[in-house]
């Protein structure tokens, strides 16, 4: 596939952003779990859990950011979102392992990300979702630099976003169910609450038929968008 220059400057700019949220997480862990991470979550200060929160919160604005700065349009400015997400979520697995050899397995319990609700899962899934996220991406590019349309119609839309929402229904699926919590309570109430919740909460149950749903349902989306593509790009301009 032929890439841009541009291409490149985000996947540097990805990989020294995995690293430093990977330098964050050991700096907690070291505080917080000197004899290694495990469920459940221990105390957080509440200084320190309003801060992750804001932090999480940047992360994506900062993701966000670099689609908008690195793409030409709207369709590239997504799939450079999409690919930065990937290429920082998977490398902050790397350093992870390389530095404090984490995670023990793919199949090993994280917790993923704390809006609106914590989203737990095995490392696996998040490593299945980064690896399409980047297919779509590089795809997205690629079909750029052949100067082919690669706005999304209607049916592969409802397709991806589906199954986006779904696959993070599946995260949270098993919080809810052990803690009743909901939605619109984690809203209304304050992150030390949220934490404090979790100081007693260990993910037991991961729903994979969902999850592999929703993963389906993406990349039905992307083998429609890729085959649209491909019949494009062979029609003369």
């Amino acid at each position: 596939m032929k890439l841009n220059r541009t291409f490149y400057i985000v996947t540097i700019f990805s990989i020294a952003m995995g690293f430093l949220e990977t330098a964050v997480v050991i700096y907690l862990r070291k505080l917080y779990y000197p004899h290694g991470f495990s469920f459940p979550l221990a105390p957080v200060h509440q200084d320190i859990s309003i801060t992750e929160l804001y932090r999480e919160a940047a992360t994506i604005i900062m993701l966000i950011t670099t689609g908008m700065l690195a793409g030409r349009n709207k369709a590239e400015r997504f799939g450079y979102f999409l690919y930065s997400f990937a290429v920082w979520d998977v490398f902050y697995y790397v350093f992870l392992k390389i530095f404090i050899n984490w995670p023990e397995s793919l199949m090993t319990w994280d917790i993923l990300f704390l809006l609106p609700l914590p989203w737990v899962g095995p490392v696996l899934t998040p490593v299945i979702l980064a690896a399409t996220m980047a297919l779509f991406a590089v795809t997205i590019v690629h079909y750029t630099n052949k100067q082919v349309p690669v706005s999304m119609k209607r049916v592969e839309r409802i397709l991806l976003w589906s199954g986006a929402i779904i696959a993070i229904i599946s995260f949270m699926q098993d919080y809810v169910a052990h803690k009743g919590i909901t939605l619109w309570k984690n809203i209304t109430t304050p992150s030390r609450s949220l934490f404090m919740e979790l100081v007693d909460y260990v993910p037991v149950w991961f729903d994979w038929p969902l999850f592999l749903f929703a993963e389906g349902l993406i990349l039905a989306a992307y083998v429609i968008y890729v085959r649209r593509l491909r019949k494009t790009s062979n029609q003369p301009l």
